[in-house]
Parts: C-alpha cells; sequence; structure tokens
C-alpha cells in the first residue's frame, strides 16, 4: 500500500478511537440510516413517490448509500488491523493511512495505547491537506453562512407563505397533488397576506407574479447577510452544508441533519397550498390563527433543534479553517 505523507495524512493531535469503538459506531450508524431511508428504498424498488419526503433525495441531492457510510469527522483517526482495513479506508479518498513509525509526532510516536493495550501499529483518518486544497472555499463560504445566520434573531411570523407564493396565479404546478383551497381562494390569500421570505432558494421558485409581493427581494449573495435562524428552508440546508463537508463531518451529525430537514419538510409540506393527506400526512391550516399558532409554535421547535446542529458544523469549518492556517 502506498502510504500519504506523514504531514498529510493523520494529524498528529488526532484523537485515536481503537477498533472496536468505531467499528461499533459504524455498524449502529449503519443501521440508523437503513431506518431513515427504509420508505424511500422501498419507494424506489416500488416506482412511488413521496412529494413530500422524496424532496430531501431530489433537491439537495443525498442518496441513502451516503448517509449509511459512517465518517469519524475531522481530528479523529481510526486504529486499524491491517493494511487491507487501511486500504478500504484510503480508497475512499480522502483518507489517509500512517504507520506509528512514519510519524515523529508526539499521539502518533509517543505510547498511545489501543483499549485492548497492545501499541498502536497503524491509523487512518482524514487527509485535511488534499481535503482542503479541493474543497476550502466551501469550507469558508459554509463557516460565513452559519456563523451569521446563527448571529441573528430568529424570526417566527412568515407563517410558510414561501410555498404558497410559488402556485400564485399558476395553472400548472410542481407536485400533481391538489391545492386544499383551490387556485382562486389560493391567489386570494397570497394577494391579502404579508410575504417576507428571506431564502434566496425558496424565494428563487415564486411565480413571476409573486416576486413583487414579498417584502424582502433575496439574492444569491444574500445567504451571509439575510438568512436567519427561524427560517425553515435556512434550517433544512443544514442537511446541504453537512453533505457538502462530507468526510469532514461525523456520522450522527449527517443523520442528525438528514432528521431535522425531514421534519422541516413535513412542515413545510403540511402548511403549503397543497393537500398532502393522501400521503399519510396532516395539515397545518395557516389560512385561520389556530393553523398559525401551530406553526409557529413547530417553528420554534425546529429552531431549538437547529441551533444545536449549526453550532456543531460550525465547529467542524472552525477546525478545518484553523488547519488551513
Amino acid at each position: 500500500m502506498t502510504h500519504s505523507p506523514p504531514s498529510a495524512a493523520v494529524q498528529s493531535e488526532a484523537v485515536l478511537l481503537d477498533a472496536p469503538t468505531w467499528r461499533a459506531a459504524a455498524a449502529d450508524h449503519a443501521k440508523r440510516a437503513d431506518s431513515l431511508t427504509a420508505a424511500r428504498r422501498a419507494r424506489t424498488a416500488a416506482g412511488t413517490k413521496d412529494e413530500v419526503e422524496d424532496f430531501l433525495f431530489t433537491y439537495y441531492p443525498v442518496r441513502p448509500g451516503q448517509l449509511r457510510r459512517w465518517h469519524p469527522g475531522v481530528g479523529i483517526a481510526l486504529v486499524v488491523d491491517s493494511e487491507d482495513e487501511a486500504s478500504e479506508w484510503v480508497a475512499g479518498r480522502w483518507y489517509g493511512a500512517q504507520r506509528r513509525s512514519e510519524d515523529p509526532s508526539a499521539s502518533l510516536r509517543e505510547d498511545a495505547e489501543c483499549a485492548d493495550r497492545q501499541p498502536i501499529a497503524m491509523a487512518v483518518g482524514l487527509d485535511t491537506r488534499a481535503f482542503l486544497a479541493d474543497r476550502i472555499d466551501a469550507v469558508r463560504w459554509i463557516h460565513a453562512v452559519l456563523t451569521s445566520t446563527a448571529g441573528r434573531r430568529p424570526a417566527f411570523g412568515c407563517f410558510g407563505f414561501h410555498e404558497w407564493a410559488m402556485v400564485y396565479r399558476q395553472d400548472a404546478h410542481r407536485h400533481s397533488l391538489p391545492l386544499r383551497l383551490g387556485q382562486e381562494a389560493t391567489d386570494a390569500l397570497v394577494e391579502g397576506s404579508s410575504i417576507q421570505c428571506s431564502h434566496f432558494d425558496a424565494f428563487r421558485f415564486f411565480t413571476p407574479a409573486a416576486r413583487p409581493l414579498n417584502a424582502l427581494q433575496p439574492t444569491p449573495e444574500s445567504r451571509v447577510t439575510m438568512d436567519q435562524p427561524g427560517c425553515l428552508h435556512a434550517n433544512m440546508d443544514l442537511l446541504r452544508h453537512a453533505t457538502k463537508l462530507g468526510p469532514a463531518v461525523p456520522g450522527d451529525l449527517l443523520l442528525d441533519c438528514f432528521e431535522l430537514a425531514r421534519d422541516v419538510r413535513v412542515l413545510d409540506m403540511e402548511a403549503s397550498p397543497y393537500d398532502v393527506t393522501s400521503r399519510g400526512y396532516g395539515v397545518v391550516p395557516i389560512e385561520s390563527a389556530r393553523g398559525r399558532a401551530e406553526y409557529a409554535r413547530r417553528q420554534r421547535e425546529v429552531f431549538v433543534r437547529a441551533e444545536v446542529l449549526r453550532a456543531r458544523l460550525s465547529q467542524v469549518t472552525s477546525a478545518l479553517l484553523a488547519l488551513a492556517d
């Protein structure tokens, strides 16, 4: 096996996980991922669809196999038992392997030991030099979006009207589902409501007639200056950030972001103009005071969960940027 240069292969200060520990973590991760993607895989096999959940796999996109692959994350090195086991990780492109004798630095040179008290012979970890050479611009951009969004006051008064603006005065819609109120009543609700969408990736799907009705006019560049932590789409996008950061993100954090995005998508569509009851979902009738109260409550619950995940992703980008300096 050809080893990466010691300085690029395994960080000298990396935390070492012994083989039994990381193998158990990887197995538990695969089971959790399989559970989260079971319905999607069954639909794919049957040729059916779910306009709510399938969005996560097509818009972002993310694949079941991608979610199933466990990564320890940046700053973690895995003790391996053999050249073959090391080769399996290195074949994944972003990993490097290192023998204990190859590294003059402390954590692999001195008397670090596995849980079974045997001296460490080889470890594999994220090759941060190769990773950052390929993705440094993305890491910087994601870090800027995460930190700027976290620093803003959350807003909870949008009531999901971005979805309604996407069907405003339009005969053909993205989804084949019927509109709960019909086109005329849907249009009237949009016209009589205050729309304040700050997220460009939602705003860009507004119909031409709906765009002038938005109090804000977000642009691709405004993600750093306008995204706010109460926004459902900004919180759903944590999944996008996690997938773009790839193996630098610990496996549990990736799946946590996926679960949050799934729950956000459910709220997004239950509060949308579409009737999703045929797919087994409920209704959040934002045309009523009761529906708006439920939407705001659930939006706040999403915000609380997203705050934690956004902070964890920021820790990943901060660690990567520190290594780039």
